[in-house]
């Protein structure tokens, strides 16, 4: 089900195993209250997930949603299979570095116009 705030926009594709994250603005804690939950009925459904994070005009993270984002990697650090983070180069490639030590996931970075490459790299095989 697409859940839609100022801030994060969230829908499933795939039958549920590909979760497609939009992020607007400053996150704070609040959207993390938002994306955790939305993000672990994946995972329980499902297993193993594959992400799309889209950074749309992102303007970085509170303080408390930064402590939120850690320890959401470090408590699903084996759940996801495929982090594909699309934004401007600015915060995209920033982003997909700072990851990788948090997850066990494929981790790429693709710029804004590259979305539908961003896609068929999520649904690829293996």
């Amino acid at each position: 089900m697409p859940l839609k705030n100022k801030t994060l926009q969230i829908k499933e594709e795939a039958a549920g195993t590909i979760v497609c994250v939009a992020v607007s603005g400053k996150l704070n804690k609040q959207d993390y209250e938002i994306f955790v939950p939305e993000i672990e009925r994946a995972i329980a459904q499902h297993g193993k997930i594959r992400l799309l994070f889209e950074l749309l005009d992102f303007q970085g993270w509170s303080v408390s949603a930064a402590w939120e984002d850690t320890k959401f990697g470090v408590k699903h650090f084996n759940d996801i299979e495929r982090l594909a983070i699309v934004g401007d180069k600015k915060w995209g490639k920033g982003m997909a570095f700072i990851a990788k030590p948090f997850t066990m996931a494929k981790v790429h970075y693709f710029d804004s116009a590259e979305r539908e490459e961003a896609e068929r790299w999520l649904k690829e095989k293996g």
